[in-house]
Order: structure tokens, then sequence, then C-alpha cells
């Protein structure tokens, strides 16, 4: 079974499936989750048509989302009785998907579970290349699920 299973949350109903996912595989044994969170400020700017300008108040505000964000995912995880680690960073690059390749390995995360938005075109370039850079990169097995919206 897995011990340390490595999920990258932001609030979303497709994150939160691939968290769902993690506590299922995790479910009656000893695992440990650990969350992570990453703010990127001009990611989130340029993706929803804005300018890349970073206030102090616009970042301070994405940190807060964050906090959250990963607060609700750990009351998933405790609902379920197991244990949570939870880790929320920043970064002004395109490097999302280092840095959750990088968590993996520091945390010795033994699986990545992750929601996918199932995106093409352009909401594939801005949102889906993380899932595609770490399953190029990353020698930690993923789990991918997709997300399928009711209705």
């Amino acid at each position: 079974m897995y011990q340390k299973i490595l999920v990258p949350v932001d609030g979303s109903d497709t994150a939160t499936r691939g968290l769902e996912e993690a506590i299922r595989l995790a479910a009656g044994s000893q695992s440990t989750i650990r969350l992570v969170h990453i703010v990127n400020p001009i990611a989130l700017a340029v993706a929803y048509g804005g300018s890349p300008t970073l206030s102090d108040d616009y970042v301070a505000g994405l940190h807060a989302e964050g906090k959250t964000v990963l607060q609700q995912a750990e009351a998933l995880v405790r609902q379920a009785g197991l244990r949570s680690e939870s880790v929320l960073l920043e970064t002004l690059n395109d490097n999302t998907g280092e840095l959750l390749i990088q968590q993996a390995t520091q945390s010795s995360a033994d699986l990545i579970a992750m929601g996918t938005h199932g995106r093409r075109g352009l909401g594939r370039l801005v949102l889906g290349s993380t899932t595609e850079y770490i399953l190029r990169h990353s020698n930690v097995p993923m789990l991918l699920v997709r997300f399928q919206s009711k209705g």
C-alpha cells in the first residue's frame, strides 16, 4: 500500500476528485497525504485575461485563498481518519510541475494523485501542461483522476 501520497490541491472540483481518490487508496492504512497548493500570481492573471500587475493585496489574497484551500483539504483527510501535511508554495515562473516533483522527492512520496481537467487547446497550455510535465519527468507513479461533471 502507499505510505505517502502527494496531492496537489487548488480548490477546484477536479483537484477534489484527485484528493478523494487518494483518500480511498489510503483508507484504513497509516498513510500520510501531503497536500500542496502553489500560488502563481502571474499565471492566474494571464489565464483569466488580466494584467500581470502584482499588487501586494493581490498576492496576499492568493496566499489567503491557498491557506483556505489547504484547510478544506486537510478537513477531508481528517474526516477519513488519515494524517496530512500541508505545503503552500509561491512561484512567479512556469515551474509548477518542477515544484510538485521536488515536493514528491522531498517527502519520499510513493504516489502522486491528481485530478485532471482533460482540457485541450489553449486551456491545456495554461492548466494541463503541469500534469503532462509531471508524467514525463517524475519517477514517482501517478494516479490521474479525470473530472466528470454531474449532469
